[in-house]
């Protein structure tokens, strides 16, 4: 009896195992790796946004403190929301923070600052009709993320205390 020797090698059948097996992983993989990129892309539009809205939160806030209750005007800006704009005196300053478009801006001596380029909602009230010394602020700020989603905060500091 003569032995043929076994040639090495893959049989069809373990060659179709492997492609069907690798097809499903990288299916699998391909998706996972787009919701691992989607999500890392809207945690770090919260985290500007949030960054945003804090900083244009604590820039006006600070100055409506200082802010002398009898000059403070809330109006409309052009083309605006209503309450979109609100002028005041500090120290015989004069300053602005008004929507324009989707910018916060910031007017003082004829000097504009952008405090926020993400902004889409801004009103400034009065919370007591009886008391002019206390401001509520609101404030939107929206940025877009992919395929048209956006991620919108809200931010609302209501008391703000003018201290003049």
């Amino acid at each position: 009896m003569v032995r043929i020797p076994r040639r090495g090698g893959y049989t069809l059948v373990e060659v179709m195992l492997v492609v069907a097996i690798l097809g499903i992983i990288a299916s699998v993989g391909a998706n996972m790796l787009l919701q691992v990129n989607r999500y890392f892309i809207l945690s770090q539009a919260r985290l500007d946004v949030q960054k945003e809205a804090r900083a244009a939160m604590y820039v006006m806030t600070r100055e409506l403190r200082q802010a002398q209750s009898n000059t403070i005007i809330i109006d409309q800006a052009p083309s605006q929301p209503y309450y979109s704009r609100i002028t005041f005196e500090v120290n015989t300053t004069t300053m602005t923070f008004e929507q324009q478009g989707n910018e916060l801006i910031q007017s003082v001596k004829g000097g504009q600052i952008v405090l926020s380029k993400n902004l889409e909602y801004l009103a400034f009230t009065f919370p007591r009709s009886d008391d002019i010394t206390i401001l509520s602020v609101s404030v939107t700020l929206k940025k877009e993320i992919y395929q048209g989603r956006s991620k919108a905060i809200h931010m609302a500091s209501e008391q703000v205390q003018v201290m003049n």
